[in-house]
């Protein structure tokens, strides 16, 4: 029988593989205007779990026009098929001037990233916080609103509702640590952690967040009597009572 751990290191072996062979693909078709090339999120940060994360990257080019583009296009569309999301693509300048409206995400790849080739630039970005929080604020909002709609749209159906649950938790989680950023916390640096350390700092029960975040990670399975509605009610508390403590943290 394959153990657990057997299973995630053959996984995080073709992981590598696929990375190491984007990158020589990358590399082949960019030519000189590759600058960097970044891995950062779960996979950066000891957080990573076969099946559920992905690989996230970041290149920075020199060029980013159409002939650039055209270039690296068939590399893209490849790590595409293979089930991994596209990558971001900037210049360097545009990397620094993007800052104040991608907060989140740029200090999120600041704090956790690992470079792959090139130097790593991110040492030396500056993230206004400032603007960190105005853009904490309105994702909390914006993905609450949008998380009640989807509910309206679910038809309260159990496998609807437990897909919903699944689907946003890790935006949810995301928004959590940012939320504890915003109020001046350091926040835990695995998943865990940070739903336990947000419910205490922000006042919720922690355990339907807890319960979703086990079975997307498949620790495990939705059971047939599992109560979806209740388990989706406390789960739109907690993100409900972070928006609102967010709001009147940071009036």
């Amino acid at each position: 029988m394959t153990t657990a751990n057997n299973t995630d290191s053959m996984s995080t072996a073709q992981h590598q593989k696929q990375l190491d062979e984007f990158q020589r693909r990358l590399r082949e078709a960019a030519g000189e205007d590759l600058e960097a090339l970044v891995l950062y999120g779960s996979a950066a940060g000891g957080d990573f779990h076969a099946g559920h994360s992905d690989l996230n990257l970041l290149c920075l080019m020199k060029r980013t026009d159409a002939p650039a583009l055209s270039r690296v296009a068939p590399v893209v569309r490849w790590w595409r098929a293979q089930g991994q999301p596209d990558p971001w693509l900037f210049t360097l300048d545009e990397l620094r001037q993007s800052a104040d409206v991608f907060a989140i995400e740029l200090l999120d790849i600041q704090r956790r990233h690992t470079v792959l080739f090139g130097p790593n630039h991110f040492q030396e970005l500056v993230v206004p916080m400032t603007n960190h929080r105005l853009q904490v604020e309105r994702e909390l909002r914006v993905n609450l609103i949008k998380l009640r709609q989807s509910y309206l749209s679910a038809e309260g159906g159990r496998k609807d509702l437990l897909r919903l649950m699944t689907d946003s938790l890790s935006t949810f989680v995301t928004l959590f640590r940012h939320a504890l950023v915003a109020c001046g916390e350091q926040p835990a640096p695995h998943k865990r952690g940070v739903v336990e350390q947000s419910a205490a700092f922000f006042g919720f029960e922690p355990a339907a967040v807890t319960a979703v975040l086990d079975l997307r990670e498949g620790h495990r399975k939705p059971p047939e009597a599992v109560e979806t509605q209740a388990l989706f009610g406390s789960y739109l508390n907690a993100v409900d009572r972070v928006t609102a403590e967010v709001d009147r943290r940071l009036a």
